[in-house]
């Protein structure tokens, strides 16, 4: 015997069994036993709400022998008829395929004829804004001024694709996409019925990807049943099938983009590409649980609006504490056009990669929303660096800021090289300073150098916010420390803006302007602060400190 699957053997055959179109389903019933039934309906809205069910109840309905306050009996010959498809009041169309002005001619023919039993004959036209132009114009008459025997049933799901001269001779209803609630009860009715072991946060799950459309529902569970046959179907399961993600990862996600941490951004993704699972969900599914993030933030009593347990609703309220409207704002409208692009994209992974950065570098953007991010990381830099040391401050800042003079750091030792050799750390970005302020070195550095030194100190804010685009954000918080005659070496404090920003393009870029701007031939190498590095010497000229004797001199080598 062949299966049927559950969406087809689950389809209402009564008014009574549709689940979430109530307003609609009491106007056609009221309908029915009032005996004011019209003669052209549109049924519009999304996939899987029930469009195409209630019309063939109602076909069967206007023809049933012996109907139970306006639902068919399901008993008698004329809906046994309908039901098996025999019946030739009931004409279904699908105008996907049979959009030509023939087929429309040859409806007009045949609605010449009344039914041989029955009151009515019902046409049931599917995806009617496939109809062409010219269809539309052979099927405006008709619908116009049809035979009293004749209902027409026009279902789209692009109800403005439809030329007005249609809609406005057709009752039009609206079917509203169906609620996570209705969608889920249906879900665990059918399953009980078909004796199907299921968690019920599995359910819940598969209620919400469907999206609103029971349909969809009805078929992501009957994938995940068939992968789990004979077993207790699961939460993870569920995921697994689906190529889901579980709602943890999200807030471990948040929580790197917030910090600015990209790299654990990325490998977070990483590890989601390693399991399986698909993008284009994770994507769907972090929109909404920004979207959930945004609705804490902005209303009162939000938990309502939240279809989730409260373990999860603790865990999302921690998170909004996280960020203010206006950057998740920003996050859903970076992630929404992700969205839209990963559906012709080859290269999902790299797009998903490029938007998780332009989350965590809102430099790097220039539009009104991630100006106020960054105008806010600055201000709460700024109360960082208060409670901070000075030497360090001034190493912080200076990428952005500018640091103070007498404050530039390094132990003028030059590390690294023109391509930005990696010394042996690890990485991360720290505090340079040790819990122990030591007290500043005193540097000396032959004029020259200091010369350069000076210029490029007190220009560095200028100069990093000229460069523009992503050279300025992978510049930021980075300072510059002597490295012999006409050398400067650039410190990072980031490893991946280190990584970045050590680039051939990026430090010729560098030198160009310099030599444009001040007409100095600098040239710049590149390294990476190291975990308790001191960051409070000061560099002054040998002549100054020659001139106060009772300092001990130092002299820098070259």
């Amino acid at each position: 015997m062949s299966y049927t699957a559950l969406y087809r053997k689950w389809r209402p055959i009564s008014f009574e069994d549709v689940k979430g179109q109530d307003p609609i389903v009491q106007t056609l019933k009221n309908q029915i036993t009032s005996e004011r039934v019209g003669h052209a309906y549109l049924f519009c809205g999304t996939r899987g709400t029930g469009k195409t069910s209630i019309a063939k109840i109602f076909a069967r309905a206007v023809n049933c022998q012996n109907p139970v306050d306006g639902s068919p009996c399901n008993e008698c010959p004329s809906c046994k008829a309908i039901l098996e498809g025999s019946s030739m009041n009931v004409v279904e169309i699908d105008a996907a395929s049979n959009n030509g002005v023939e087929n429309i001619r040859d409806i007009r023919e045949q609605v010449q004829y009344p039914p041989t039993d029955g009151r009515y004959r019902v046409y049931i036209i599917d995806e009617v804004h496939m109809l062409s132009i010219g269809a539309f114009n052979a099927l405006l008459k008709t619908l116009e001024e049809p035979p009293s025997y004749v209902i027409f049933i026009l279902a789209t799901t692009e109800v403005h694709k439809i030329p007005i001269t249609i809609l406005s001779r057709c009752q039009r209803y609206d079917f509203k996409r169906i609620s996570l609630e209705t969608i889920a009860d249906r879900l665990r009715e059918l399953t009980q019925a078909e004796h199907i072991q299921v968690e019920d946060k599995a359910l819940l799950y598969v209620a919400k990807a469907a999206d609103g459309s029971l349909r969809d529902a009805l078929s992501l569970l009957d994938q995940c049943v068939a992968f789990h046959f004979g077993t207790l179907l699961t939460y993870d399961n569920v995921l697994e099938v689906l190529g889901a993600v579980d709602s943890g990862i999200f807030s471990q996600m948040f929580g790197a983009v917030v910090r600015g941490d990209t790299r654990q951004a990325i490998l977070t993704l990483e590890e989601l590409v390693v399991q399986g699972r698909e993008l284009g969900q994770f994507v769907t599914d972090f929109i909404w649980y920004l979207r959930n993030l945004l609705l804490l933030k902005s209303t009162d009593d939000a938990e309502g609006l939240l279809d989730m347990s409260t373990e999860n609703q603790k865990q999302l309220q921690e998170d909004a504490e996280l960020a203010d409207s206006n950057t998740l704002m920003r996050y859903i409208r970076i992630f929404s056009d992700l969205s839209n692009q990963l559906r012709y994209a080859s290269q999902k992974r790299v797009l998903v990669e490029v938007a998780m950065i332009r989350l965590t570098k809102p430099a790097m953007e220039e539009n009104l929303d991630s100006v106020l991010e960054r105008l806010k990381f600055l201000e709460e830099q700024v109360e960082d660096l208060e409670a901070r040391p000075a030497g360090f401050a001034a190493a912080q800042t200076a990428g952005t800021l500018g640091p103070a003079a007498g404050e530039m750091p390094g132990d003028g030792t030059p590390e690294g090289s023109r391509t930005g050799a990696r010394p042996q750390n690890t990485g991360e970005h720290v505090p340079a300073s040790p819990s122990a302020p030591q007290p500043p070195k005193q540097v000396a550095l032959p004029k020259a150098q200091m010369e350069d030194l000076n210029l490029i100190r007190n220009e560095w804010g200028k100069l990093v916010r000229a460069l523009g685009g992503g050279a300025r954000a992978y510049l930021r918080d980075t300072v510059v420390e002597p490295s012999g005659d006409s050398c400067l070496t650039i410190v990072f404090m980031d490893s991946m803006n280190y990584d970045m920003g050590k680039r051939p393009t990026v430090i010729g870029q560098l030198e160009s302007m310099v030599q444009e701007k001040y007409g100095r031939s600098i040239y710049f190498k590149t390294r990476l602060a190291a975990r308790g590095e001191s960051f409070n010497t000061i560099y002054v000229t040998q002549e100054e400190l020659e001139e106060k004797i009772h300092m001990d001199i130092t002299y820098e080598e070259e």
